[in-house]
């Protein structure tokens, strides 16, 4: 047995609604639910019908126009016309108005009525389900990115005719893929959800939360009563993100970061408010994670500043205007003899002057900027140490790759043509690669360093001691030696307990066959307290700064 079927006639002529109700009843008894009404109510529909039939009368393709208030009333119900006559014309414009179906009164029997009304009930239901999977995530059923911004949109153009305050929420889980690498990917789709059923039970029926992509989601709040409660909402969500949840592959807990932008403006595009958002979470992350940060005029202007950076940054290579400079590696056995030089980018900006690279290698590598500019630093570090090893052929440049650069699986076969090209010997070149690097996805790290091992270069791990990396991947790992991160060292003037410390570190490196330096070496004091704890070389200021190649010569000389 069919479901009720709820059927709005729309009809002026009563004998007319009388007859298609009649008509409507010989096949439908029980489970016909027929209301009817003159004309197009202003509002609301009655009876909630999921298909108006609408008598559009001698005046047909006049009357077309209310097919589209109708449409704005009840976008989900279905619509059949009903005309007087056999006008293909007024048929396909009803069809083109929305309208599911046509007929023709004088042609109408009760099978053929019947068919219609649930043909395109039918279709509306289809059209319903495929505009909904546009529109929404699959895994949580919330509005998808395009929904969002749609409905951002909207709440834009609703805060121009009534001033109210609107903000959006830009939400990250914190560490999100150690609970897929752990607990696996489907755990991973479980969490996503519940915290989607956290959001959805917060909001009010006018807000809007969506899956932005990810583990992000975005939050859309209108009317609010300014910072003040944006920063309160923000706060309970972070609270709601950070309840564990409960999975049979056992217990998920996440932080999440949180950016918060609010509309000062109205005739901002939505894109932007999202952007602004965005760079707020993001900045969030940056000190820590599991907090919040408001995007404000000082966020807008390093954002506009972030922006103006970037587009020069990416005319800085054709430009030729990046410099490679180096900082010599001395030995701590007494004599301070030069081992090599670290091969370090500047940016010779053609009005800001010279910028070192903490200033924008992290624009670099979020913009994927960096894998040329590291791969310009690489030939340029080669090409340096084949004329340096002319006079010192021990010696050795080394140069430091980013995260990004080793997902670059093309990496090792470029560092085997460069050493080719050049004629350099593998065994001059060194690749620093950061601890952060290790901490992060190892399936993809160790083969990396595995293949540029193959070159035949060497293999330092950066700022130990500075990321969570595990010592058991410096036993399974092609590393040939360790860098102690220059915050080890600084404190070696103040705390002579520190010592301890970085004794134990040298002390470690030294047990698994490995050489160890100390960067940021800038007194008498910290160099002797490295070499009375048997630290193999050292670099910093002490010695010198990062110079250009013919300065780097020069200290060769006079060694």
């Amino acid at each position: 047995m069919h479901e009720p079927v709820r059927i709005l006639l729309i009809e002026r002529d009563p004998r007319a609604a009388m007859l298609i109700g009649a008509m409507l009843r010989a096949t439908w008894d029980e489970d016909l639910r027929l209301s009817h009404a003159e004309q197009l109510p202003d509002d609301v529909l009655e009876g909630d019908p999921e298909c108006v039939l609408i008598g559009l009368g001698p005046a047909g393709a006049e009357r077309l126009d209310s097919l589209e208030r109708l449409r704005r009333l009840a976008p989900e119900v279905a619509i059949v016309v009903l005309t007087e006559t056999a006008d293909e014309g007024v048929a396909l414009s009803a069809i083109q108005a929305g309208a599911q179906d046509s007929l023709v009164t004088s042609d109408l029997n009760p099978a053929r009525l019947r068919r219609a009304v649930r043909h395109s009930v039918q279709r509306k239901c289809a059209e319903a389900r495929l505009a909904h999977q546009a529109l929404h995530d699959e895994l949580t059923g919330l509005p998808n990115r395009a929904l969002f911004v749609d409905r951002l949109r909207v709440a834009l153009d609703r805060s121009r005719r009534t001033p109210a305050t609107v903000a959006v929420l830009f939400l990250d889980l914190d560490h999100f893929k150690e609970i897929n690498d752990t607990l696996g990917h489907d755990a991973g789709d479980r969490v996503l959800a519940e915290l989607a059923e956290r959001l959805r039970a917060m909001l009010r029926p006018m807000d809007t939360v969506a899956r932005f992509g990810g583990d992000e989601f975005t939050l859309l709040f209108e009317d609010l009563e300014g910072e003040r409660e944006a920063v309160l909402i923000a706060e309970r969500l972070s609270d709601a993100a950070a309840r564990p949840v409960r999975l049979p592959e056992g217990t998920a807990t996440v932080a999440a970061s949180i950016g918060i932008a609010l509309v000062s403006d109205p005739s901002v595009a939505a894109e932007t408010v999202i952007r602004e958002a965005d760079a707020a979470m993001y900045r969030a992350k940056q000190v820590g994670g599991a907090r919040f940060e408001l995007y404000d005029e000082t966020s807008r202007q390093r954002a506009s500043d972030r922006l103006e950076l970037e587009s020069e940054l990416s005319r800085a290579l054709e430009r030729d205007e990046l410099r490679v400079h180096y900082q010599p590696s001395v030995a701590l056995d007494g004599e301070d003899d030069v081992l090599g030089f670290e091969a370090l980018v500047r940016w010779q900006h053609p009005e800001r002057g010279l910028i070192g690279p903490g200033d924008f290698i992290p624009l670099a590598e979020e913009t994927g900027m960096v894998i040329p500019i590291g791969h310009f630093v690489l030939e340029q570090a080669v090409r340096q140490i084949v004329s340096w090893r002319r006079e010192w052929p021990e010696l050795t440049v080394s140069v430091n790759l980013s995260p990004r650069q080793l997902e670059d699986t093309a990496l090792a076969d470029a560092v085997t043509a460069m050493l080719d090209g050049s004629g350099s010997s593998a065994d001059a070149l060194v690749l620093e690669i950061p601890d952060r690097a290790l901490a992060g996805d190892a399936k993809r790290t160790v083969p990396a360093l595995m293949a540029l091992k193959r070159t035949g270069v060497s293999i330092v791990i950066d700022d130990y001691g500075t990321a969570s990396s595990p010592l058991s991947d410096l036993r399974r790992l092609p590393v040939d030696a360790i860098k102690l991160h220059e915050s080890f060292v600084w404190t070696l003037d103040s705390d002579p307990a520190e010592s301890t410390v970085v004794g134990a570190l040298v002390e470690l490196g030294h047990g698994l066959g490995l050489g160890v330096t100390a960067e940021g070496v800038e007194t008498e004091v910290q160099l002797e307290r490295l070499r009375a704890l048997g630290c193999d070389s050292a670099q910093g200021y002490l010695f010198s700064p990062a110079v250009p190649g013919e300065q780097a010569h020069a200290l060769l000389t006079t060694a």
